[in-house]
């Protein structure tokens, strides 16, 4: 419960900073750079932002979880092939959120049993 809480709090304050900007932006690599400014300037970020931020609510909240730990599942991996890739001096904070997103579900894995049936 108390990771599931804290890991909440933690997408929450950077879900909202894709909206408020209240963490300095790190120097990243020139063609990090590129791609981040790409992906910013076709809304995907804010999209991100909003993932995080529901994603937060239903830790939190221990509402919907299982399903939200999923589809935060892609921002984790995204967010990791981006460091591997372009800026891996950065990668530590994704694999946090990598590691914390699959903690979430080994939390929630009781709740995959009817998916995961043949």
């Amino acid at each position: 419960m108390i990771i599931r809480i804290a890991f909440g709090i933690f997408l929450l304050f950077f879900g909202f900073d894709h909206f408020f900007n209240y963490i300095p932006f790190p120097e990243m690599t020139t063609e990090a750079n590129a791609y981040f400014a790409n992906l910013s300037s076709t809304g995907a970020m804010q999209f991100v932002g909003i993932v995080e931020i529901v994603s937060a609510l239903a830790f939190i909240f221990n509402k919907y979880g299982a399903l939200m730990a999923v589809i935060l599942m892609s921002v984790s991996i995204n967010a990791v092939l981006f460091h591997m890739a372009l800026d891996p001096q950065k990668i530590y904070g994704a694999l946090v959120l990598l590691l914390l997103n699959i903690s979430m579900l080994y939390f929630y894995k009781n709740q995959y049993n009817q998916l995961l049936k043949t």
